[in-house]
């Protein structure tokens, strides 16, 4: 009995160790052969590689599959658009990339609490809208604005998947098209941060709809909380707050050195 107990540890310890080896791989994988190759594919097929469960189940299981998963592979297809677009050459976003792909496949997509799942939702929002208004700059606001729907989409299913509600289809179906539409407003006239030589780039469309997914989710769970008694005080604090910070952001740093 004892030499199975110890069979069977040492098989989990050899399990886990494989495990992390691979999300290790993919998360340097990912960027590595992005930036080596000059073009996303490589990378994005690694991604979809990562992701063969999605594939693996009954046809009529695929699209359920695929929206349980699309957080992931928001996460994932966002390090690579934005590793290929950081240049040819290799430079500090491209270790902090990395190094935060990694990160997320071994520690924080495996959580499931509550505020870990509106951390990964707030995530994918801010890297997916970063990927997507840096790789839509020069084509048409269409094409930003339904990249921002799936975004809004998948962050907003991510979460209510993880509580009670029955339906809530028409919920993230509302946050996806306000994802689109303030997407679209802000495409005229999209601002990018830049930080020296780093090549780190941070859109301002990202820093906004992260702080309107927040509040969205806030108010959500309010609602819930309070039913036929809410009112705007219960919300009041986080609303304002955001408000207060969207303004600033807009009225005072919309200015940065690389704006397109």
């Amino acid at each position: 009995m004892a030499d199975y107990v110890f069979i069977r540890k040492s098989r989990n310890i050899a399990s886990n160790a494989v495990h992390v080896f691979l999300n290790i791989l993919l998360g340097l994988g990912a960027v590595l052969i992005t930036l080596f190759s000059g073009s996303p594919i490589l990378g994005i097929v690694l991604v979809l590689l990562s992701k063969w469960r999605i594939f693996a189940v009954r046809r009529r299981y695929l699209w359920l599959s695929l929206k349980s998963n699309l957080v992931d592979i928001i996460v994932g297809f966002s390090v690579v658009i934005l590793s290929y677009y950081s240049g040819t050459s290799l430079a500090p976003v491209h270790f902090v990339l990395a190094a935060f792909y990694t990160i997320w496949l071994l520690f924080i997509k495996p959580l499931s609490s509550e505020n870990a799942t509106l951390a990964q939702s707030l995530i994918a929002v801010f890297l997916g809208i970063s990927a997507t208004t840096i790789m839509t700059s020069m084509v048409n606001s269409l094409v930003a604005a339904l990249a921002a729907f799936v975004v809004g989409y998948a962050a907003s299913r991510h979460v209510l998947s993880q509580t009670n509600d029955q339906d809530y289809t028409l919920t993230t179906l509302i946050c996806g098209l306000a994802f689109s539409e303030i997407a679209w407003l802000c495409y005229s006239w999209s601002i990018i941060y830049t930080f020296g030589a780093s090549g780190i780039r941070i859109p301002q469309t990202a820093i906004i709809l992260t702080i309107f997914a927040f509040i969205y989710n806030y108010a959500r769970q309010a609602m819930i909380k309070y039913q036929d008694d809410f009112r705007f005080k219960h919300i009041a604090g986080p609303v304002l707050f955001g408000i207060a910070l969207v303004g600033i952001i807009v009225l005072w740093f919309s200015n940065p050195i690389f704006n397109i």
